[in-house]
């Protein structure tokens, strides 16, 4: 059985490949390319207010180098704003809504702050990345003539998330980016267990990323780089 096995397990392998779909909505509160002087920059802050789940700091990290990978767009890491910020980016103290923010600037320390980085932009970050369907197994032996692993499993993964452009000299919303990265995994054991994982998340990252850079002077899909 053992051989049969191996031999079909192959088969499906070869066959096999992850695979992502991703859909990216936005909303632009209107056609104007936002824009960045001489020494302005954004920063990119993740949701973290809710019990059952926080906005993954690697996401953020990942959408930051995104939109500066031409350098045209300075950003601000995340860490170091909330620590600039400390206490009032906190995930239970932070602003989540303009109104919030605006009565938060008439803070003279905290707007000092605000300017002394140079910050025009707040880009808010909110969801997460969640297994959604298991299905299979893989079981793992030892025995004195040899051991190994034998089975198959599938997992579907789902990244969700949205980004809303806050514009801090109006204070007013720009814009808002969402995107759904949904993908299947799998794991082919034969012997050895083989991974064939669906990268969801960096589908995400790379789209919601892209389409943020597309709302900024300079970045616009029609334009030249």
């Amino acid at each position: 059985m053992k051989p049969l096995f191996a031999l079909t397990a192959l088969t499906l392998l070869m066959t096999l490949s992850a695979c992502t779909t991703t859909t990216v909505d936005e909303y632009r509160e209107n056609s104007t390319a936002l824009t960045l002087k001489s020494g302005e920059r954004v920063v990119v802050l993740g949701r973290r207010h809710y019990a059952d789940y926080e906005t993954e700091p690697d996401f953020i990290d990942c959408i930051g180098n995104t939109l500066k990978a031409d350098k045209k767009i300075s950003v601000i890491p995340e860490k170091k704003f909330t620590d600039l910020l400390y206490p009032w980016f906190e995930p239970r103290t932070a602003p989540l809504g303009l109104k919030r923010l605006a009565k938060m600037l008439n803070e003279p320390l905290i707007a000092q702050r605000f300017r002394e980085q140079g910050l025009h932009y707040m880009i808010w970050v909110d969801g997460s990345t969640e297994t959604t369907d298991r299905d299979g197994s893989v079981s793992c032996a030892v025995a004195p003539g040899g051991g190994g692993c034998f089975g198959f499993a599938t997992w579907e993964k789902t990244s969700t998330y949205e980004a809303i452009i806050w514009d801090l000299q109006k204070l007013k919303e720009s814009g808002r980016v969402k995107v759904e990265a949904k993908g299947s995994s799998y794991m082919v054991a034969i012997i050895l267990p083989i991974p064939i994982v669906a990268q969801v998340q960096d589908q995400a990252c790379d789209g919601i990323g892209q389409q943020l850079r597309t709302f900024f002077k300079g970045n616009r899909a029609n334009e030249a780089s």
